[in-house]
């Protein structure tokens, strides 16, 4: 759908609280993954290879990489929406808060669980943003055309796009961490438990290929 077609869509009601509901909730996941200490997510691994790569700060190399990825979406024929311009304006604020209030794990049996319950966080916030259907952020948006395109499983395109993200992250010097790995392998399968369930049913504006509910 259109950004247009995304705002004039029924269920507001419910759409817009589960859009903010489920970037607030991205954001602070991915915290939790970060103070784990054992590895941070995929493209966070980027992320950081890439301004390692190019001498920059990480919040640049951040806007640099969100803006290759939507001149990416112009092959995949994805349109930007409300989820996607809130995706840049909340998940960084709500990571940010998230840490003010997160004590660090002592020991490492608490670094493994803020690990575990990171990660399941993070895919099941990632499927309820997606799922108020109001458009994907930047980076899933690479995730959902080609969900569209190929018509492939989304655990199997998700952890196709973690491996390869780790990979090029990690060749140009980002940190892999045994939690990165378990991160990658995993997001796919889960998203694609969490969306069918979370996903909102619009009859008259549902676009083919995309789960609805």
């Amino acid at each position: 759908m259109t950004a247009f077609a995304q705002a004039r869509a029924g269920r507001k009601a419910r759409r817009i609280p589960q859009l903010l509901l489920g970037l607030v909730g991205y954001g602070a996941a991915v915290m939790l993954l970060v103070q784990s200490g054992l590895g941070a997510a995929s493209w966070n691994v980027l992320t950081e290879g890439t301004a390692h790569a190019l001498g920059i700060s990480f919040g640049w190399a951040t806007n640099l990489i969100a803006v290759l990825v939507l001149i990416a979406w112009i092959p995949l024929r994805e349109l930007p929406g409300l989820g996607t311009l809130l995706n840049v304006a909340i998940v960084g604020f709500a990571a940010d808060a998230t840490a003010l209030v997160l004590p660090a794990p002592q020991g490492l049996p608490a670094a493994i669980a803020y690990l575990l319950l990171g990660l399941v966080a993070l895919a099941f916030f990632d499927a309820l943003y997606l799922g108020a259907q109001f458009g994907s952020g930047p980076r899933d948006g690479i995730m959902t055309g080609l969900v569209r395109l190929t018509r492939l499983p989304v655990a199997a395109v998700r952890t196709g796009i973690e491996v390869t993200v780790a990979a090029g992250g990690w060749l140009l010097g980002g940190t892999v961490g045994a939690g990165t790995v378990l991160i990658a392998l995993c997001m796919g399968p889960l998203v694609g438990y969490f969306l069918p369930l979370v996903a909102v049913r619009l009859p008259a504006a549902s676009a083919p290929g995309r789960h609805t509910r």
